[in-house]
């Protein structure tokens, strides 16, 4: 029965939101958010930017508190929140501990991307909004110690840039990596190489099910509502964006470095496509190292949700490790 003097409901995206019939879009989940500033419990400082004037896309930008001008230079960390495309933020509270973590666990500067989100701005907006910050990594390259932004000129090591996400930004950081293999003549001035790719419980899917997905009809039912609703496609779930296997989508040999991690959960339904990503990847023309870690007994991006728990803290050294090995 409706509540009286309730608006009604249009299209409901369990967990993440619901759209009622005057087009108001009530978040349930993601829509909280902190202040940057210095965490007492990491000793990592953070500061938000403008990274696109003429959108108004903003990033939070991270770093070691104790990191002065004149040390040795920092690996560069750009980082896609998740979400479904339609929720959080990177001052999500959950984000802003998670990024604060794995900065002062892996010593790195650290760009958290606030892409704008569906259903006000629908696909491919986050992709144009993150290769937009992509860019301005980009302009930062190329100016060095004449940037405008003292974070970047003073600490970060260009020659060690990493793209990382979980779920929804792990797709993001896949497009973006092939976006630059694409996009990237050695005349077009951009001076900086991505060492690496990083994808924590990566958000691809496709109409046809796979693996756990067959024997779990329900979830994968509430996973096919979430594309079709962010991407307004005729192709539905084999859209290129969410199903990098079909074969219109470019090659995923053409991710721009020479390593990958993926990470996946035992107990998430988007398993399936991140352990196929992983051996597609490792079974092309693509000459890397690509790894693979997966957390038992825990489910999607439980890391972010439960930081403290000995997984997730085992996951973020994880994660530290791969951009710090080489």
């Amino acid at each position: 029965m409706d509540v009286p003097n309730s608006p009604e409901i249009s299209v409901d995206v369990p967990p993440y939101l619901r759209v009622h019939k005057d087009s108001t879009v009530e978040r349930i989940a993601g829509t909280q958010v902190v202040p940057a500033g210095l965490d007492s419990d990491t000793n990592v400082v953070s500061k938000d930017i403008l990274v696109v004037p003429e959108t108004g896309v903003t990033g939070r930008l991270y770093r070691p508190n104790s990191t002065p001008p004149t040390a040795n230079k920092l690996p560069l960390l750009v980082y896609f929140h998740g979400g479904a495309f339609c929720i959080s933020s990177a001052s999500d509270p959950l984000y802003h501990t998670s990024l604060n973590n794995l900065v002062a666990e892996a010593n790195v500067v650290a760009l958290s991307v606030n892409y704008r989100l569906a259903p006000e701005h629908p696909l491919p907006t986050a992709y144009q909004d993150s290769w937009s910050a992509i860019q301005w990594v980009a302009d930062a390259s190329r100016a060095k110690q004449h940037h405008q932004e003292d974070w970047i000129r003073d600490n970060v090591d260009f020659d060690r840039v990493f793209l990382a996400g979980d779920s929804a930004g792990a797709n993001l950081g896949h497009y973006m990596a092939l976006k630059l293999n694409n996009n990237f003549p050695t005349n077009d001035g951009f001076d900086f190489k991505v060492a690496g790719l990083i994808m924590v419980n990566p958000y691809f899917w496709g109409k046809e099910a796979i693996g756990v997905e067959i024997t779990d009809p329900e979830r994968k039912k509430m996973v096919d509502k979430w594309w079709s609703f962010v991407c307004p496609s005729d192709k539905g779930n084999d859209d290129p964006l969410i199903n990098p296997f079909v074969e219109e989508a470019p090659g995923i040999e053409g991710v721009a470095c020479d390593r990958v991690l993926v990470t996946v959960a035992e107990k998430d339904i988007l398993r399936e496509r991140g352990k196929l990503y992983h051996k597609m990847l490792s079974n092309s023309d693509w000459r890397g190292t690509a790894e693979f870690h997966e957390t038992p007994g825990e489910d999607h991006v439980f890391h972010i949700f439960n930081p403290d728990c000995e997984q997730a803290k085992s996951l973020i050294k994880r994660i530290a490790h791969f951009i710090n090995e080489h």
